[in-house]
């Protein structure tokens, strides 16, 4: 079977933990901030795990 490719937009939005598990960046922090809250804001900026089928798709695009 040939190489598989790395899907470069999921690889440039997607990281990889330490543990194997996916990170990604949140949604909806970048502009129109003054009306969020600062408990919101401060969320945002956090990284989500991604997990379930969504990740194992993920990992498929990532070729891990």
């Amino acid at each position: 079977m040939p190489k598989l490719k790395t899907h470069k937009a999921t690889a440039k939005r997607i990281k990889i933990t330490g543990s194997g598990k996916l990170a990604r960046e949140r949604a909806f922090g970048n502009h129109i901030l003054a009306k969020k809250s600062k408990a919101r804001k401060r969320n945002m900026k956090t990284t989500a795990i991604i997990s379930g089928k969504n990740a194992k798709n993920i990992k498929k695009a990532l070729g891990v």
